[in-house]
This record gives structure tokens, sequence and C-alpha cells, in this order.
């Protein structure tokens, strides 16, 4: 198990599989988040809070072994990634009659990225080289 967990997170031909992943998931955020009464019955198993920190971190976690560059770059884009996807996620809730977008939320969302990022930077390994491939 850890040799195919280290293949999708750090094998460099993955990279954009990575982020694409990232963006669909996103998207699958927007879409659930849109649907009539399905954030009032996700909310009986979990609260805003636990679903958004799970849900954005995650996305922190692909987005920074999407990236390239050093760990401290990495860490940067996924956190300013994850920050314009949340917004983008409260603006289209403001649109809908049936949700609102919370700056709170948004907040939670960038907590969870900056946590997650700096964990990421600080303990993820550097880039491989090539006789280590």
């Amino acid at each position: 198990m850890p040799d195919f967990l280290t293949l999708l997170l750090l094998d460099p031909r993955l990279r954009s599989a990575r982020i694409k992943t990232a963006l669909l998931l996103y998207a699958g955020i927007i879409v659930a988040g849109s649907i009539p009464g399905a954030r009032a019955e996700v909310g009986q198993f979990a609260p805003g809070v636990v679903l958004h920190g799970l849900a954005y971190a995650v996305l922190t976690v692909l987005w920074f072994f999407g990236s390239t560059g050093s760990a401290a770059a990495r860490a940067a884009k996924a956190v300013l990634a994850v920050a314009l996807m949340g917004a983008g996620d409260e603006l289209v809730q403001s649109f809908l009659p049936y949700r609102s977008g919370d700056i709170r939320d948004w907040m939670i969302d960038v907590s969870a990225a900056l946590v997650s990022a700096t964990l990421l930077g600080l303990l993820a390994p550097g880039p491989r080289s090539a006789r280590q491939r």
C-alpha cells in the first residue's frame, strides 16, 4: 500500500492528473452543494466545519502534490488555489435561494489549506533525483 500511495502522490508523471482530480472534486462540491436539501442531509452526519475542513484539506493535498517547485512554493500555490476555490464555492451559494454564502465557511476552507499546506511543506519529501526514480 505505501508504494501505491507513493506512486499516486509523488510520481511526476501524475502531476497534472492530481490537479485535474482536484478540479473535478471541486466541481463535485459545487454541484452537490447546489442540490436543494443535500447540504442539510449531509449535515446530519457531520457539521459544516468538518465537511469544509476535510474537503478543502484534500483539495490542498492534491494541489500541493500536483504543483512544481520548492515545498514552500507548492504550499503557497495550494493555499492560493484553495482560497480561490472556497471563494468560488461561497459565491455560487450566494446566488442560490436556498443557500447563502458565508465568509466563515471560506475562512474554514483557507484555514484547512494553511494547516495542510504547512504540514506538507514541512514533511513532504523534496523532488526526487533521476537516480531515485
